[in-house]
């Protein structure tokens, strides 16, 4: 127990210190309140307050999560972020934890969105620079575009693993960064092995193959980066030790089917697909077998690392 004498005689140091190891703080002020809000926070604790009166307003403010009552006073109510309409911590308690797992779903998000969009960049900077034609034609980048979004629309449904909700995880840009900067550029490395498959296996040098060259990597970059939603999206191994939502799951199946078809659907043509070799499927799978894996090797590194 630290009563409000002793918080008055402690330096911000000291406080900082006996703050991480007290349970309990008594006859605090408002001023006292919020030094210990704010040195709490300065040793990197996401905090929360609650109360309902005038005194607590501004601690309420000084914490990252003001907490008030529907029947508290209105400076309280005006200095809160949240305001609980029942009086049952149980609420709370459960507004916590779904914070918690939308927070974790927006992070994956992030990480796949941006991650894949930067390798990407670089595939098409790369093929670009010495084709004699068109690494993916408008409509085809637009169908790829809209197929791999649809895939992530049951990510703010998927399911959490319970470290990922254990404590409070701040928005942290650098882990991100980081993130994108290691992940993003491996769906790069089997790009550039399905362009040496399709230039140099199936000869699509020739400018009059270049619809052969769009489909193959249409497909290719379409499956691995539906596919590895599955790796981003967790910390552990995925399939085994975490498995994601069945809506995830059917959605995903799905927009692979869906890619592995249109080259031979009515509406290939229009697209600028065309029929794919029959090499190219065993090929196509062992370029998603290693990315899977590289791109999970690398993300226990980071790990490791606690770069992420």
């Amino acid at each position: 127990m630290l009563l409000g004498g002793e918080v008055e005689k402690m330096s911000d140091a000291e406080l900082a210190e006996a703050a991480e190891k007290t349970a309990l703080f008594a006859r605090l002020s408002p001023a006292h309140k919020e030094r210990v809000i704010r040195v709490l926070r300065g040793k990197g604790h996401v905090v929360g307050f609650m109360g309902d009166g005038i005194n607590d307003a501004p601690a309420l403010r000084a914490a990252d999560v003001g907490i008030s009552v529907d029947t508290a006073t209105d400076i309280a109510k005006e200095s809160a972020d949240l305001i609980l309409l029942e009086k049952d911590l149980m609420v709370l308690g459960g507004g916590v934890l779904e914070g918690r797992k939308v927070f974790a779903n927006i992070v994956k998000y992030i990480r796949m969105g941006a991650s894949s969009n930067f390798g990407n960049m670089f595939s098409v900077v790369g093929a670009s620079a010495f084709l004699p034609f068109l690494p993916m034609a408008p409509i085809q980048v637009l169908t790829n575009n809209l197929l791999y979004d649809f895939s992530q629309v049951p990510i703010p449904a998927d399911s959490v693993d319970e470290e990922q909700v254990t404590r409070p995880r701040p928005w942290n840009i650098g882990e991100i960064t980081r993130f994108i900067l290691y992940i993003g550029p491996i769906s790069s490395i089997f790009d550039y092995t399905t362009f040496f498959v399709m230039l140099w296996i199936f000869k699509c040098w020739d400018p009059s193959r270049a619809s052969l060259f769009q489909t193959g990597w249409f497909v290719e970059s379409l499956m691995t980066q539906t596919l590895i939603i599955h790796v981003i999206r967790t910390n552990k191994i995925p399939f085994l030790q975490s498995r994601a939502s069945w809506s995830l799951t059917v959605t995903t199946l799905c927009v692979m089917a869906f890619g592995m078809w249109l080259p031979y659907s009515p509406i290939a043509s229009a697209l600028g697909f065309t029929h794919l070799p029959q090499l190219y499927w065993p090929i196509l799978m062992l370029t998603l077998l290693s990315y899977v894996a590289l791109t999970q090797v690398i993300k226990v590194w980071l790990l490791r690392k606690q770069w992420i």
